[in-house]
């Protein structure tokens, strides 16, 4: 029996993570060596539940930095590269679906 203190994550492939950034609601993930990106392509991927998990701590450790970090699947190009896997993610690395006021 595991003990309801233990963190469990299910993954399904490679995984990122994501959050935004407190400064301007930009949205980031998590890169090489637990900075923050604004780049996809620049994001830590994480092939398993501890690893995934490893770098949540890292994230959850910097949360003045960036807020609401969550794992995210992503597909991985042919050379390696993350890629958004999911409609929100693509929408989210897209940025925002109408015009923001103020943008004409």
């Amino acid at each position: 029996m595991t003990s309801p203190l233990q963190r469990k994550l299910k993954i399904a492939g490679p995984t990122v993570v994501t959050a935004n950034r407190l400064a301007d609601g930009a949205v980031v993930w998590l890169g090489k060596g637990g900075r923050w990106t604004d780049r996809i392509a620049e994001a830590e991927v994480a092939t398993t539940a501890d690893a995934a998990l490893h770098l949540l701590d890292l994230a959850h450790a910097d949360e003045r930095a960036a807020v609401g970090a969550y794992p995210a699947t992503v597909a991985l190009s042919a050379a390696g590269v993350p890629q958004p896997a999911t409609l929100r993610e693509r929408i989210r690395t897209a940025g925002p679906t109408v015009t923001l006021p103020g943008a004409l």
